[in-house]
């Protein structure tokens, strides 16, 4: 029998159709799988969450909002131009803002996270945790969101990570053994406390809060040394030792374990603006406030206020200022900002990479108050905070320009209130730092092969890190400079 003829050509045509075919289909489910993904702000691999069709059609229900104008035109002020202005920005009502079961680490979180998947060429995880994966954020919902692929087999073996506290217990405020991790309920627990010195030989982390003392033992392999600086730094530890760290945790976004003074998080990262039900404005009868007891900062800010008092009226209480508002009645002092003014100066005592403290947090955000921020660069408070929630003196060139915007402001209350339709749309949340530190523990690409810092004072108070002035001005004479 005699098969037919088949020229090579229609062999290579039908070989072509076949591989074209087959690209087709796969490149069909990649983007099946990518709809599935549970979180808009991660990639389908980063981790696996239970999601139901029920919950899904509920997140995607809220999507079909009407647009509308954002809250000023070009002509209203200086910031016309930049972050705020987003085309077809989506409103929604306050009260549709509901995505059934939350992630963990909201205060009404119940949604956990599973182990996370290894990428099948690679074998490694799919989780960026460390600054050198990612620098696009801070990292901190991607660790809280960590369970490594193995974890079902450490816990049956029940061994624990043990962290040394080597400055001791007491500037932490917790307890020694497993209690903080239980409480917290991490989705990785098996981790122990300890301030015993002597364990400083066998510890997996030992953790140096704002100051160091070389431990008198021997350092192990494999044993990780992390630094802990809350303050900026002008007012931490200068570290003589080279070669020392493997980790930092501290306010500042490129730290390995992120410690923010506070977090900002939305519950959708697709809605960021929400329609209010109250004029924010509505019987403020005074303008700017500002509650200040230290009068030598070296940033200026003092210099600024006073400057910007010729152009609008501003009250500055404390040590400082001429009102005055006992710390002992402190609630009642924020109840008058709340009520009397419309906007409060969260001015930082330096102007430092990514140093927003409970100033800008608490004083004001918390607050129903406009906040004029000074301390970190532009572009760390939009990493921070809401959308459109502040203003930042470096975006005007003068106190009399940003006095000119304010009086425009504070005559014109839907402008005014523009700058809170990002309540409810989120929350400041609990960044569980012991929950995060512990997974870090169990992962192999952190923990096998930890990274070492050269020069921790290079990477903590090197060039371009802060400035005595304000960052526009810095940055006008390094231009100037490049220029030359």
């Amino acid at each position: 029998m005699r098969f037919p003829k088949v020229s090579p050509k229609k062999c290579f045509f039908l070989i072509l159709c076949f591989a074209v075919l087959v690209l087709l289909v796969f490149n069909l489910r990649d983007k099946e799988l990518n709809s599935k993904a549970t979180h808009p702000i991660y990639s389908k691999d980063e981790y696996q969450l239970e999601y139901s069709n029920r919950d899904r059609a509920k997140d995607e229900s809220l999507l079909t909002t009407e647009t509308s104008e954002q809250g000023r035109s070009d002509k209203t002020g200086p910031r016309s131009e930049g972050r705020n202005q987003l085309p077809d920005e989506q409103f929604i009502s306050l009260n549709l803002i509901n995505f059934g079961e939350r992630l963990w680490y909201f205060s009404d979180g119940v949604r956990y996270p599973k182990p996370v998947r290894r990428n099948r060429k690679t074998n490694k995880r799919n989780a960026r945790l460390l600054p050198s994966e990612t620098s696009r954020s801070d990292r901190i919902t991607n660790q809280l969101m960590f369970v490594p692929p193995n974890y079902e087999s450490i816990k049956r073996k029940g061994k624990l990570k043990n962290i040394l506290l080597y400055n001791g217990l007491g500037p932490w405020n917790v307890k020694p053994g497993r209690e903080v991790f239980l409480n917290s309920k991490c989705p990785v627990s098996t981790c122990s406390i300890t301030s015993a010195r002597e364990k400083a030989i066998t510890a997996d982390l030992v953790l140096f809060k704002d100051h160091f003392i070389p431990p008198a033992v021997p350092r192990s392999a494999h044993q990780i040394y992390m630094m802990y600086f809350l303050e900026c730094p002008y007012h931490t530890q200068h570290v003589k030792f080279p070669d020392v760290f493997n980790w930092t945790a501290t306010y500042r976004q490129d730290s390995d374990v992120v410690a923010p003074y506070e977090k900002w998080e939305y519950f959708d990262p697709r809605i960021r603006q929400a329609e209010q039900d109250r004029n924010y404005a509505l019987n403020k009868t005074r303008k700017v406030a500002w509650f200040v007891s230290n009068c030598g900062a070296r940033n200026g800010r003092l210099q600024y206020a006073h400057e910007l008092q010729k152009y609008i009226q501003v009250d500055i209480y404390g040590a400082c200022g001429t009102y005055k508002c006992s710390r002992t009645t402190a609630e009642k002092c924020f109840e008058i900002l709340d009520r009397d003014y419309k906007f409060y100066l969260a001015f930082e005592n330096s102007n430092c990479k990514d140093y927003i403290t409970e100033k800008f947090f608490v004083n004001a955000l918390n607050r129903n108050i406009l906040p004029i921020v000074m301390g970190a660069r532009p572009e760390d408070y939009e990493a921070s905070s809401p959308e459109k929630s502040y203003i930042h003196v470096d975006e005007f060139a003068s106190p009399k320009e940003l006095a000119e915007y304010l009086n425009i402001l504070d005559r014109n209350d839907e402008l005014y209130n523009s700058y809170f339709k990002w309540k409810g749309t989120g929350e400041f949340i609990n960044t569980y730092f012991w929950c995060r530190v512990c997974a870090m523990l169990h992962d192999d690409a952190s923990y096998q092969k930890p990274k070492w810092y050269e020069d921790i004072n290079e990477w903590w108070r090197g060039p371009g890190v802060c400035t005595n002035g304000s960052w526009r001005n810095s940055r006008a004479q390094k231009d100037t400079i490049s220029e030359e």
